[in-house]
C-alpha cells in the first residue's frame, strides 16, 4: 500500500513539475509573439514616415522650383509651409516636453 502511495506522490510531483515548465513555455511563447507584433508596428510605421516623407520631399522641390521661376504664389506657399512647420514643431516639441516635466 505505502509503495502506491509514494508512487502517487512522485506522479503528482512530476506533474507539478511538468505543469510549471509548460506555464513558463508559455509566457515564453507569448513574449515572443508580443515582440514580434512590435517589430511588424515599427516596420509597418517605418514605411508610412519614409512615403511621408519622400511625398514630402517631392512636394518641396516642386515648390522649390516653382518659387524660382518667380511664382509670387508659389513663393507664398512655400513661406506659408515653412511657417506651419515649424509651429507645428514647437506645440509638438512642447507637448512632448511640457508632458515629460509634468
Amino acid at each position: 500500500m505505502s509503495d502506491s502511495y509514494e508512487r502517487e506522490r512522485q506522479n503528482n510531483a512530476r506533474l507539478d513539475s511538468l505543469a510549471n515548465k509548460v506555464s513558463a513555455l508559455r509566457g515564453v511563447t507569448v513574449d515572443i509573439y508580443d515582440n514580434a507584433r512590435d517589430h511588424t508596428l515599427i516596420d509597418s510605421s517605418t514605411e508610412t514616415f519614409t512615403s511621408f516623407s519622400q511625398s514630402l520631399r517631392g512636394s518641396a522641390g516642386r515648390l522649390g522650383r516653382a518659387a524660382q521661376s518667380g511664382n509670387k504664389v508659389a513663393i507664398l506657399k512655400l513661406s506659408g509651409i515653412i511657417i506651419g512647420v515649424v509651429v507645428v514643431a514647437y506645440w509638438v516639441v512642447r507637448l512632448i516636453f511640457g508632458w515629460l516635466l509634468g
